[in-house]
């Protein structure tokens, strides 16, 4: 660490190198370094072990704010909560979400739970894949992963396969699954950046589905987000502008992004993923704590397209979490 004018912002990961998603949090970590010195900051990449136990020097180093990029602890989902948590009981700033969001928004079931109480559209589910219509199409997902681990088109089925194949992933992928309606239609991401006056909504994505089949499944699975030489990922690009072509439909995702925002508590950064029928009805599927912030994702391409350059957006999420503390003092 050398010194710098603007203060010390150290980086935070608890990635490993077994998997493209978790590989990718350790490239987001070189790439937000690179950017932080590039606007005058020291910086560090601290690597947590299991134990979490590189925090506890922090506080000796008086960070101008810890840059939080945890969603997982070696590869587990269930552990990142305990990051905010422990910045928290140290007293350090830290950008994105606190404790109490990523606790909110860790299970997706307790996600759709805090939604649908809230009266925001989330397609209907079950814990365990009954009760459900057995005639309806269904996608089984994983409950604690925001990566899409083992998401392809074989998770979308009849109704009345889903409570087998929830025990059979549960099995496989040695996490907990859980099977709700399949939204068919459009797919689009809304990246929400906090900014000195509140919450910017950035210009909306749609994913595109092209060369399917005409009756393949259209998701975002695990390839087309990880893998960039799979045909999943080349034929889901995405695509800007619907503010100016379907303002209502991007009037109604934004006021919609901002309002789980608010319902969670989210700060600093987040991007929540919908899917629109074919009659513009919006679903709510999840609100995501950390996106991907390499310079190559989706936040980053939603940034570009609002005219912030990658180390400007950088920089605007690590003054965020000083500027909050300032607010409050």
């Amino acid at each position: 660490m050398g010194p710098a004018a603007r203060g010390y912002v150290p980086i935070l990961h608890a990635a490993t190198q077994d998997r493209p998603d978790e590989i990718d949090t350790v490239l987001a970590a070189e790439a937000v370094a690179a950017a932080l010195m590039a606007r005058g900051y020291a910086t560090d990449i601290v690597a947590l072990g299991p134990d979490l136990a590189a925090i506890d020097a922090l506080p000796a180093s008086r960070p101008h704010a810890v840059f939080n990029l945890v969603d997982a602890v070696r590869g587990d989902g269930r552990l990142a909560p305990i990051v905010p948590a422990r910045l928290d009981a140290l007293g350090l700033v830290y950008t994105g979400a606190g404790t109490g969001a990523w606790l909110d928004t860790l299970s997706k079931i307790g996600t759709k739970l805090r939604l649908a109480h809230a009266g925001l559209p989330t397609p209907l589910w079950s814990s365990d894949g009954r009760n459900l219509d057995p005639d309806a199409t269904v996608i089984v997902k994983p409950v604690w992963e925001h990566g899409s681990l083992g998401m392809d088109e074989s998770c979308v089925m009849r109704g009345a396969e889903a409570a087998q194949a929830i025990v059979a992933r549960d099995v496989r992928l040695k996490t907990d699954h859980f099977a709700e309606v399949f939204v068919e239609g459009r797919e689009f991401n809304v990246s929400l950046l906090e900014i000195e006056n509140g919450v910017a909504v950035l210009p909306i994505a749609e994913i595109l589905f092209e060369g399917f089949e005409a009756n393949a499944v259209r998701i975002v699975g695990y390839d087309a987000k990880w893998t960039p030489d799979s045909a999943a990922f080349v034929n889901t690009p995405r695509l800007f502008g619907m503010e100016r072509s379907e303002s209502g439909l991007a009037t109604a995702l934004a006021d919609l992004s901002r309002s789980c925002w608010s319902l969670f508590g989210v700060a600093g950064y987040a991007r929540i993923d919908f899917r629109v029928t074919p009659d513009g009805l919006p679903f709510i599927l999840e609100v995501n704590m950390n996106p991907c912030l390499t310079p190559d994702a989706g936040f980053a391409a939603a940034a570009r397209e609002a005219g912030i350059a990658y180390d400007d957006l950088i920089e605007t999420i690590a003054e965020a979490p000083q500027a909050s503390f300032r607010a409050s003092a």
